[in-house]
């Protein structure tokens, strides 16, 4: 469908605007994480700072122990993601090349908890880490997110592109599964994984309901738990420093997500259209 060229100019303006939109929460947390808090409180619509200043890291940097509450946010979202996507690798291949008695029945029960509101199983998983003396440990915060029904879901739809003929010559050759998976499947579904990994990595790095409920300690934090000490009550009010925890928070997770970007909007595509 064409577009008439007399409406392309407004089209483009709505859009751009659209993208300011978006963008400006960004671009306003960078800019307050580089003002004084006098000038922030000065000029609080303003994002571009009358004089640059990287007080508000230096005060993080000594106020709490940063680069260890930074280790702690990677280390949960890199073991998170890696045990996610191994046991959605795993489970899709299961339920695409298997044959099972009650496979279906299984994988709709399965793909079902998607929509279970995480209120459900928040206090049976803080009972029971709780129980097994994780609480007040990243442990605690990694155990209870090591499968995930989406990653499942989506890696499904991947390898169901896969002709099941292809697995079928190789088990006639005598390759096993675990080499099938890694010399066939793995390398056909690598841009699903990738994405998927990618999107598993993002929630885990800026989860902060699970992490709040179990870390106590300062030092086990992550780093939404130092966001949220500098925009609360008892916090206190300096909110140039939240903007500086903010900025930290989001730089891996968007470099990673424009690195990978194709792969993540591919891997939903697809999986709408299957």
């Amino acid at each position: 469908m064409k577009i008439n060229k007399r409406w392309e100019i407004p089209w483009h303006i709505i859009f751009f605007i659209f993208i300011l939109v978006l963008l400006y929460p960004i671009f306003y947390a960078l800019g307050f994480s580089l003002k004084s808090l006098q000038d922030a409180y000065n000029s609080p619509l303003s994002i571009i700072p009358k004089n640059i200043t990287f007080e508000n890291f230096n005060q993080l940097f000594t106020s709490l122990p940063a680069l260890k509450i930074t280790w702690n946010t990677f280390v949960i979202a890199s073991v998170v993601t890696i045990f996610k996507i191994i046991t959605s690798f795993l489970a899709a291949y299961a339920f695409v090349y298997f044959i099972f008695k009650g496979k279906n029945v299984i994988y709709f029960f399965l793909i079902s908890t998607i929509f279970l509101p995480f209120t459900i199983t928040m206090i049976p998983n803080y009972l029971i880490i709780s129980s097994l003396g994780l609480a007040d440990s990243v442990w605690g915060v990694i155990l209870p997110q090591l499968a995930d029904a989406m990653g499942i879901f989506l890696l499904t739809q991947a390898m169901r592109s896969i002709p099941v003929s292809l697995i079928e010559v190789a088990r006639l050759d005598n390759m096993e599964h675990w080499r099938i998976m890694k010399d066939i499947v793995l390398p056909l579904v690598r841009p699903a994984v990738t994405s998927t990994s990618i999107w598993f990595f993002i929630m885990a790095w800026n989860e902060y309901v699970w992490p709040v409920l179990i870390l106590k300690t300062v030092d086990n934090y992550t780093l939404p738990l130092a966001l949220q000490m500098y925009i609360s009550s008892e916090g206190g009010t300096n909110f140039t420093v939240a903007m500086a925890v903010s900025v930290i928070t989001m730089i891996i997770p968007l470099t990673l997500y424009l690195i990978f970007q194709k792969y993540i909007i591919g891997t939903f595509v697809s999986s709408g259209i299957k």
